[in-house]
């Protein structure tokens, strides 16, 4: 597994519209990654009441960190 990374700051219509293409591959290449996306975005989103605004009064974006892995 390769160590280098990224991290992507989206809003979370953002987020969901590249989950929902990653629904239109194939579900053995995606299922791994459509899990970290999620996995990443549950971990950042509060209660409904306490959610995070940014300073514009929106809901805050949600941070995703995807590693690229070197197929062997």
């Amino acid at each position: 597994m390769n160590n280098d990374s990224i991290s992507l700051e989206l809003s979370i219509e953002e987020a969901n519209l590249i989950l929902e293409g990653l629904g239109e591959l194939p579900f053995r290449r995606v299922f791994q990654l459509i899990g970290r996306i999620q996995s990443a975005a549950r971990a950042q989103m509060e209660p409904a009441g306490d959610a995070p605004v940014s300073p514009n009064g929106h809901a805050a974006a949600t941070t995703v960190a995807i590693s690229e892995e070197v197929p062997a």
